[in-house]
């Protein structure tokens, strides 16, 4: 169980309790963000993409990953971000994780994700590799809920800093039954419980995405796929 952190508010100077938020790595361990107990918290005026995340190794395999940065609101209204113990950044020669694809491949092509459309876009280039083809953005996303078309796939990417909910998962599903095709989901924050559970009964490969663009498989599906490319591929 994770221990409570106590909070101290820089706005009225008082002190709430934090539970520190937990995420989904790719080799299945749950990694714990690790709250610094005698940081100083700063309340946050203005968001951007780079200050929303922040990088922890996983305890369990040692990947690195880039998971949403913790918040707080106060009861007098400020936004507090609390400080996290961050990963010094990962070198060229750093692992990804144990095991690797049995399909023989090139090297993936990361896409460094900065903005919404740079996941959309790494997604896109790690499907072409896995070997979709003819991928193309959606032009009715708010309506179907799908980011990407391809050659017997149909993707979506969850970039906010929220774990992926049930309804997503099977919205995509139904997409892609609709399509004749295989559905693909990724995201940047991991997948609720729920989401996971019927993505792994659905046969639906999850992948999660850092800020480095470089998705990793979460699930058995996920896994196959890379094994064994595209069903009909």
């Amino acid at each position: 169980m994770t221990d409570n952190v106590p909070v101290r508010c820089p706005a009225c100077r008082r002190e709430q309790s934090f539970t520190p938020p937990a995420f989904p790595c790719a080799c299945g361990a749950p990694v714990t963000l690790p709250v610094v107990r005698d940081g100083s918290p700063e309340e946050l005026g203005h968001r951007t993409w780079e200050n929303l995340w922040v990088a922890v190794n996983c305890p369990s395999c040692g990947r690195q990953g880039h998971w949403p940065q913790p918040e707080l609101g106060c009861d007098c209204g400020a936004l507090v971000r609390v400080p996290v113990a961050a990963a010094p950044p990962a070198g060229p020669g750093a692992s990804a994780g144990p095991g690797g694809p049995a399909v023989r491949r090139p090297a993936v092509r990361p896409v460094t994700i900065r903005t919404a459309r740079d996941a959309v876009t790494a997604a896109a280039q790690y499907l072409k590799w896995l070997g979709f083809h003819s991928l193309r953005p959606s032009e009715d996303r708010a309506v179907s809920g799908v980011d990407l078309y391809g050659t017997g796939v149909v993707a979506q990417v969850d970039p906010t800093t929220r774990p992926t909910g049930l309804r997503d998962i099977e919205c995509l599903w139904l997409n892609g039954l609709h399509k004749s095709a295989t559905s693909v989901f990724f995201s940047l924050a991991g997948y609720a419980r729920e989401a996971r559970a019927r993505a792994d009964a659905l046969h639906l490969p999850l992948f999660i995405m850092d800020l480095t663009g470089t998705p990793q498989p979460v699930n058995d599906p996920a896994d196959v796929l890379i094994r064994m490319g595209p069903p009909d591929g």
